[in-house]
């Protein structure tokens, strides 16, 4: 059952990073919000992962069958016919507001805030965040079963094994640094 209905579009440049695409997805089976994408979003990190990573054709098809099939109605569908009246600084992102409006999203998860200016998306009642904000908002609703989700994503790395301070540093790479802030001390409470 869903506990949810805020809705949010991952845009594929917060899919294109593996490590941070497993984070949102663990995020996105919590319950705690809608997470949503279209065929057009997966083509588009697909083929920048694939055009970086060619060999990894294989396994970029078996996880976007895996999103798919673990997040729970994650395909919008139908807003194509949004996407000609929309005004975008790039065009080719129309598609993702064209989404987000027909999903009933509050939020477009994504880095390239410049991309969707807000008075482009407040009509709409969307606005963008960034992945990092994104996670310290679920923190704040709801500590335990974000913290829960992510503990499972850190014991699930097997190769290698990821302690948790590894882990920490893993999310700073990926430009969390608010989240692994509040991440180390839910590791290690009794640190100063």
């Amino acid at each position: 059952m869903r506990v949810s209905n805020f809705t949010v579009i991952y845009d594929a440049n917060v899919l294109y990073p593996n490590f941070l695409r497993d984070v949102l997805l663990r995020l996105a089976v919590t319950d705690l919000f809608r997470a949503r994408w279209t065929e057009d979003i997966h083509q588009e990190w697909m083929r920048s992962v694939l055009r970086d990573r060619p060999e990894l054709e294989s396994k970029i098809l078996r996880t976007r069958e895996l999103m798919d099939s673990h997040v729970k109605d994650a395909i919008v569908t139908g807003y194509q016919d949004l996407i000609g009246g929309l005004q975008l600084p790039d065009p080719n992102d129309r598609h993702v507001l064209a989404a987000a409006i027909k999903s009933h999203a509050q939020l477009i998860i994504t880095w390239n805030h410049q991309d969707f200016p807000a008075e482009a998306l407040e009509p709409y009642g969307v606005r963008t965040q960034n992945p990092d904000d994104f996670i310290i908002d679920l923190l704040e609703l709801d500590a335990a079963t974000v913290f829960l989700a992510i503990e499972r994503h850190r014991t699930g790395l097997k190769c290698p094994p990821f302690a948790p301070d590894d882990y920490i540093a893993a999310l700073q790479r990926q430009r969390l640094t608010k989240a692994s802030t509040v991440l180390r001390t839910l590791w290690h409470p009794h640190s100063s």
